[in-house]
């Protein structure tokens, strides 16, 4: 890998540029190959939750392949998932549901975290993960 190819890029898709602009930090980096992408949610366009841990996971699990496809992955490359959850107990077993269908084959790393609270008292769920652009061609 040359130095070129190691130059740090940050990735903003137009629909994340309020959050970029107002949080101050970026929907995912990439390096080379490698893509670290941070804790998408289930919100809508008008950045409010949705209702449900089912529709919080689908939304959380679209703005992920979004900001994948904005770094020029695929939700195949991604190589590790990290998930928080405020209600793990109940909502395991429906977002490990959503999770395959997601990722039906060639399951990445994946670790749960249970946690108190969220950036919003209404969200149950956040994933964050890492990319390796290209490798889910293999």
């Amino acid at each position: 890998m040359t130095a070129k190819n190691l130059k740090r890029q940050s990735i903003t898709p137009p629909a994340t540029q309020v959050l970029y602009d107002n949080f101050h930090f970026s929907p995912a980096t990439r390096v080379g190959d490698l893509i670290w992408v941070s804790g998408q949610v289930g919100i809508d366009h008008t950045l409010t939750p949705v209702d449900g841990i089912v529709e919080q996971s689908h939304l959380a699990f679209q703005a992920l392949r979004q900001v994948l496809e904005a770094a020029g992955a695929t939700l195949a490359d991604v190589v590790e998932l990290t998930t928080f959850h405020t209600r793990m107990q109940t909502d395991m077993a429906e977002f490990a549901k959503v999770k395959d269908e997601y990722f039906p084959t060639r399951y990445p790393s994946w670790t749960a975290v249970g946690i108190s609270e969220l950036a919003m008292p209404q969200l149950r769920v956040e994933i964050r993960a890492v990319a390796v652009a290209g490798c889910g061609d293999a």
